[in-house]
């Protein structure tokens, strides 16, 4: 086992740790006098989950911050200390016993293991080093007949930004086609007059606070200076893998934008004030205009929406009334979920086209993967425990990039030596409050399958009675 005894350094210090240890121990105080207690929490930077129960507030009052004044303040000093260390977040459990003597073991970070989400166990193991899920590796295809829609009028664009926008600082030739060096794209002809007007860099503002919203009413939104440009290709959209993995790449023949993770020729401009991106897309859909105005949503981790034909059509206020994609309603989904409330069993799921397979809760009996054994495109599994009848089947999925499954699902394959070797990334599903311990050892175990950096686990030991009331 990755295993180690306390390391010099604060966060390694068990003082560093006392304060939330007591206060987890002062939470637990009448089961103190019968038998030890064990905790397990997660300490982040700027957030924290530990297995504490907070007092309500009382009717009619929110908490404040004054209700979690002890909290906070206990574990400042973890914090600190993992700033200190260049650290961004840690997993413990810890075991008191009723004298007071604790041991804390702490699970560090490990290149190869994402964060987990909020909860002591581990993130996403990333078996292949680099590796990304497919729906990222998908380039736009080519759509040969794409032209620019009727309605993009580079002129009349121009004309208006200049009627709408006097006093605006325009750039240069010379910056535009070091623009377009550094993008390593010709900006559209569309793009290229609207910065003629305005190159949208706040220092051009000088005093003049209202300038920089004036350029937003006159475009349509939050502007993005010239050299704030930027491709938005699928490296710029990051997502944990085990979302990621999701994800499947559909464009219907009639859609107007590709279903793709991000593209080499979509030219992000702006954003519309709520973190979602405006970009001019060169790589349209078969229904598509080259140079229509898509939008990215920050909650969306794949596709775009068409916001309007042309950027002319942008700033003169006029909106698309075509759809940017979707679901091809003639073909089955290639993302499928098996559960109580969507489809009733893996013989409804399976077709040659199915890539992602998600077995959620289920109240039947367990599941056979036999279906779906010969399927070309199968790449993501996704599990919950108890749900599979048998499985060493999923030996047989032999095109798996990413298994998320239960702890005794996986000790079963591990147990056979029958672990697929072509995943490249995994997860382990826990429910509840297990001890973090076994799941640390069952994610190592997968790591060292890969020769991949284990988690390594940090033991501290210290005495609380020093800090006892009175």
């Amino acid at each position: 086992m990755a295993d180690q005894r306390s390391r010099s350094s604060l966060l390694h210090d068990f003082a560093t740790w006392q304060p939330v240890l007591r206060l987890l121990w002062d939470g637990g105080e009448q089961e103190q006098a019968a038998h030890s207690v064990r905790f397990a929490g997660r300490v982040g930077r700027g957030s924290w989950s530990l297995p504490r129960r907070r007092q309500s507030p009382g009717p009619g009052r929110a908490a404040l911050a004054d209700d979690m004044r002890d909290e906070m303040k206990a574990v400042e000093r973890v914090q600190r200390a993992l700033a200190d260390a260049g650290v961004d977040d840690v997993a413990f459990t810890a075991e008191i016993s009723p004298g007071g003597k604790a041991g804390l073991r702490l699970f560090g970070a490990s290149p190869a293991v994402e964060p987990g989400l909020g909860n002591p166990h581990p993130g996403t193991l990333i078996l292949v080093e680099d590796a990304v899920p497919r729906p990222w590796l998908h380039l736009p295809d080519p759509v040969p007949g794409a032209v620019p829609a009727p309605s993009a009028d580079p002129a009349l664009l121009e004309r208006t930004l200049r009627e709408r926008l006097p006093e605006a600082v325009g750039a240069t030739e010379a910056e535009i086609a070091a623009a377009e060096s550094r993008l390593g794209v010709a900006l559209p002809e569309e793009l290229k007059a609207l910065y003629r007007v305005t190159r949208a860099r706040w220092e051009d503002h000088v005093d003049d606070h209202s300038a920089a919203q004036r350029e937003c009413v006159a475009v349509g939104c939050e502007l993005f200076a010239l050299d704030g440009l930027y491709i938005a290709e699928a490296s710029s959209r990051h997502c944990l893998w085990k979302f990621a993995a999701m994800e499947a790449v559909v464009t219907p023949p009639d859609a107007a934008v590709q279903g793709v993770v991000g593209s080499p020729g979509w030219i992000v401009f702006g954003d519309n004030g709520g973190g979602d991106r405006l970009a001019v897309d060169l790589t349209p859909g078969p229904r598509g205009h080259t140079g229509q105005i898509i939008i990215l949503s920050h909650e969306e981790n794949i596709g775009a929406c068409l916001v309007a034909d042309s950027l002319t059509d942008l700033v003169m206020r006029r909106s698309s009334e075509r759809h940017g994609g979707g679901a091809d309603g003639d073909r089955p989904p290639a993302v499928a979920h098996v559960n109580i409330r969507s489809l009733p069993s893996i013989e409804a799921a399976a077709h040659p086209g199915l890539e992602v397979l998600h077995i959620g809760a289920w109240e039947a009996e367990p599941l056979s993967l036999a279906p779906v054994m010969e399927l070309p495109r199968l790449r993501t599994l996704v599990a919950y425990p108890g749900t599979l009848a048998d499985p060493l089947e999923i030996a047989g999925l032999s095109a798996l990039e990413f298994l998320e499954l239960g702890p005794d699902e996986w000790r079963v394959l591990l147990d056979a030596g029958a672990v697929p070797r072509s995943l490249s990334a995994a997860a382990i599903t826990v429910h509840g409050t297990r001890d973090p311990r076994p799941i640390v050892g069952i994610a190592n175990e997968l790591l060292a399958l890969w020769d991949r950096p284990r988690i390594i686990q940090t033991v501290l030991e210290g005495d609380l009675e020093p800090m006892a009331r009175g």
